[in-house]
């Protein structure tokens, strides 16, 4: 049985109005629960306006229900009823979602014959018994226009009703009131509209949540386009206006746009159970998966496209029909005494255009850009028009490229390139541009999509609030500080890829930089820098800036001050173009450390090189059979040991079995090794009395000898001798070798005869070590004796290279600076020479 049934049923019977609203209620629960359903049939417009109609269905329902109930069979023709029901707002549209508030008006004309209080009462009390979400206002025809002044909330849902069911008469009446409400006071209707939009745009600027209703692009963008004109042409349908306004192309694409927003909101309302106008992370899987995208990034890059076609429709559309509005007869003298070129005037720091001029070719408008002053310029929606409009064929002209090399060189560029973005030929300028549109980034970082955040970088760069950077900055020749714009704007273009973003934005920079003509040189220069952009920030972060390691390898990508200091300023402007509060004071001290200490060893070539042979070995490492069986955390482990030379002098088969070694180890271990001469291999966790064991060994001499600090407290040491031991001996030397754990033990050694000029000492070798070099003749128990007086004075040997060759000993020594080192080693070089 239907609805119409049921209730017709129930009143014959004088069924209570509870038993009633219990029908419509329970048929409403219905409906409710069957959208999801309908949603999968019907999406967009189309969902809506079934909707809508399903509602008006609803409505005339319950109408027809309370006359019934108050005239019974004597049901008088309901064209002579007094009363209209009249949608408003988004419900007057057609477009009402799912768990928007149903605005309804229901306006009377008083009738001694007809008690239209009682009628609407009723209804009233019947909708929300029935759980109808309404809206309602309730007027008397003659008051609509006094009603309308009150609020312009009021007037803009007026504007937009619709006759849902009632007297036609009185609909007439009530459309001739609002005619007259649609004349009454339009520019101040338009003005107030027009700031109200843009306080909701300040308030919800672009977001990669997009706020689909009230943020930029959304369904209040498009609702304002509307607005306007239907006050100023009293148009029903903006479509009305295609062909006049704007042409059929245009519109479509605005339309289409549209379309995809009218599905989200709905499949939002829909999925949340609620009046759910953000399209927040949470939703976006069951969101992509319901609308038929493949993955939610497709989904929300359509969107955020979407949403920046509507805006850009509504900016230039909405000045177009407002102009006459916007600017009285004064103003228009104005502008014409400002006019720069055809059709184009400027009034202060503002740009005006006009929108009846054919739109000019692309050189043509980069050049009225670049024969501007060079400030923050305003570009009106009317020269927006023309930049949108523009014809650009490609592949572009060298005169184009030669017009943005200039752009390129303002100190206002920000501005310029934003215009660009507005109007949607970025892309076209610079066509690296093209995978990264609309592009979102779910890091957890970033504030924006690709395109704006690169946008966001140039205004951060313009606006550089670091006075350390600034000064960095402002000194620049005029070919570094484009090649900065360049790589700042195009550093995060190889997104969107599988590739790694920074490789495949090296290659995608280096044509647009032969464009612009920049030196030859210029274009690596671009190269490293778009690769590296992520370098510094990772290193300040999250690696000890104190590791002398950290920084050579960190120059041993950047190579040179130059780059280094532009680096530095791009990073400034990569964190700034995230969003606000990102570019901290911590931050910004790390980073200003990391720029101070790199450029401290800028100019030491030969630890830079062995940095870069450091890396070299360990990407061979990471490639090796065995290394790669090392758990993850045993991997991590090898990799920060921080000696070079341990690197250099071993095969990653060797570095893997002197790890596994000492992995092993839990208070120390030894190897005695005697193929040629002596070798003994010591791993030690607890301290060693290295003077001890060779003062004990110092009838043997000493070939080489290595100390490497690992890992965990690990200290490695290789010393070969050039004798073998005499047979016979081998378990006294392994007794000495375990004696050398006791660190009381001492022994009386002979003081070597050293020279002043045969021992050195560099403090300033790098932030954490000094270099001891000693070159002279070898003695017995040189080295016992000379370590054993850096153990009495507790200064740590990090590593140590030692070579006899010919009767002279060759050692070098890094040391720890710790314990007032240097000052104790002089005391202790001082006591070695006889000073």
């Amino acid at each position: 049985m239907s609805i119409t049934e049921q209730i017709e049923d129930l009143i014959e019977r004088q069924a209570s109005d509870f038993e009633i609203s219990k029908v419509f209620k329970l048929y409403i629960s219905d409906y409710t629960n069957s959208l999801p359903e309908l949603f999968e049939r019907n999406q967009g417009k189309d969902f809506l306006v079934i909707h809508t109609k399903t509602l008006d269905s609803i409505i005339s329902l319950m109408y027809k229900t309370v006359l019934r109930r108050l005239f019974g069979n004597y049901l008088p023709m309901r064209s002579s009823i007094p009363v209209a029901f009249i949608a408003l707002g988004s419900y007057g549209r057609e477009q009402l979602c799912v768990h928007s508030d149903i605005d309804l008006m229901i306006v009377y004309e008083k009738n001694d014959g007809y008690n239209t209080s009682a009628i609407i009462e009723k209804f009233l009390y019947l909708a929300w018994d029935a759980g109808l979400k309404l809206g309602h206002r309730v007027h008397e025809a003659g008051d609509l226009l006094g009603a309308s002044r009150e609020d312009i909330t009021i007037k803009t849902a007026m504007m937009e009703s619709r006759l849902i069911i009632g007297s036609p008469f009185t609909w007439s009446t009530v459309q001739n009131k609002l005619t007259a409400i649609r004349h009454d006071s339009p520019k101040e209707f338009i003005m107030a509209k027009i700031e109200e939009a843009d306080a909701r745009r300040r308030k919800f600027p672009f977001s990669m949540q997009p706020q689909i209703k009230e943020g930029v692009g959304g369904l209040r963008d498009s609702q304002l386009l509307y607005w306007i004109a239907k006050t100023i042409y009293g148009v029903n349908s903006l479509k009305e206006l295609s062909g006049k306004l704007f042409n059929d192309d245009q519109y479509r694409e605005y339309r289409i746009a549209l379309e995809l927003l009218f599905r989200v909101r709905s499949a939002l309302h829909l999925l949340s159970g609620k009046q759910q106008d953000q399209l927040v992370l949470d939703y976006m899987p069951r969101i992509a998966q319901m609308l038929g995208f493949s993955d939610e990034r497709k989904l929300v890059s359509r969107l955020l496209e979407a949403q920046w076609r509507i805006n850009n429709f509504t900016q230039i559309y909405v000045k177009k029909m407002a102009r006459l509005y916007l600017h009285d007869a004064s103003q228009v003298s104005v502008l014409r005494s400002g006019r720069i070129q055809k059709g184009f005037y400027r009034v202060d720091d503002a740009l005006y255009a006009s929108y009846n001029i054919a739109t000019p070719s692309i050189d043509f408008l980069l050049e009225l850009l670049v024969n501007l002053d060079d400030r923050e310029w305003i570009f009106d929606s009317s020269v927006l028009f023309h930049f949108t409009y523009t014809a650009i064929k490609h592949p572009l002209r060298a005169k184009t490229y030669t017009l943005l090399r200039k752009l390129f060189e303002r100190r206002h560029f920000y501005v310029i390139v934003k215009l660009f973005y507005d109007a949607g030929i970025l892309h076209h300028l610079i066509g690296a541009f093209k995978k990264v549109l609309h592009l979102p980034q779910f890091d957890g970082y970033h504030h924006y999509p690709v395109d704006l955040h690169s946008i966001k970088c140039i205004e951060a760069l313009e606006n550089i609030k670091d006075p350390y950077v600034e000064a960095l900055y402002l000194p620049l020749s005029t070919s570094d500080k484009v090649l900065l714009k360049s790589v700042i704007l195009l550093h995060d273009t190889g997104k969107g890829r599988k590739q790694d973003h920074s490789e495949v934005g090296a290659k995608l920079i280096i044509p647009f930089l032969k464009n612009l003509k920049l030196p030859s040189q210029q274009l690596d220069r671009g190269a490293l820098l778009v690769r590296h952009h992520i370098l510094m920030s990772n290193v300040a972060y999250r690696e000890n800036l104190y590791n002398e390691k950290t920084l050579y390898q960190f120059m041993s990508k950047v190579k040179t001050p130059e780059n280094l200091t532009l680096l530095y300023i791009l990073t400034y402007a990569d964190i700034n173009g995230v969003g606000s509060g990102t570019y901290t004071s911590f931050g910004a001290n790390l980073l200003h450390e990391l720029y101070e200490a790199s450029l401290e060893i800028a100019s030491q070539n030969d630890r830079i090189t062995d940095a870069i042979k450091r890396v070299n070995k360990e990407k061979r490492l990471n490639h090796d059979p065995e290394f790669c069986l090392l758990s993850k955390s045993e991997q991590k482990k090898v990799l920060s040991i921080e000696s070079n030379l341990f690197f250099f002098k071993h095969t990653p088969s060797e570095i893997v079995n002197i790890s596994k070694e000492a992995f092993e180890c839990q208070t120390f271990t030894y190897q005695l090794n005697i193929e040629g001469g002596l070798v003994i291999h010591i791993f030690r966790r607890i301290p060693l009395n290295l003077g001890y064991l060779l003062g004990k060994l110092s009838y043997l001499d000493v070939a080489s000898m290595d100390i490497f600090t690992l890992f965990d407290g690990i200290k490695y040491f290789k010393i070969e001798f050039l004798q073998r031991p005499l047979d016979g001996t081998m378990e006294q030397i392994e007794i000495i070798v375990e004696e050398a754990f006791d660190m009381t033990k001492k022994l009386n050694l002979p003081k070597p005869v050293i020279k002043p000029n045969e021992i050195t000492l560099d403090c300033e070798h790098s932030i954490h070590y000094a270099q001891l070099n000693l070159n002279t003749t070898n003695q017995r128990g040189l080295l016992a004796y000379f370590v054993q007086c850096f153990d009495e004075a507790q200064i740590n040997i990090a590593t140590a290279k030692i070579h006899t060759n010919k009767n002279m000993a060759r050692d070098h020594f890094l040391i720890e600076k710790q314990n007032r080192m240097c000052d104790n080693a002089r005391e202790i070089i001082a006591k070695l020479v006889g000073e």
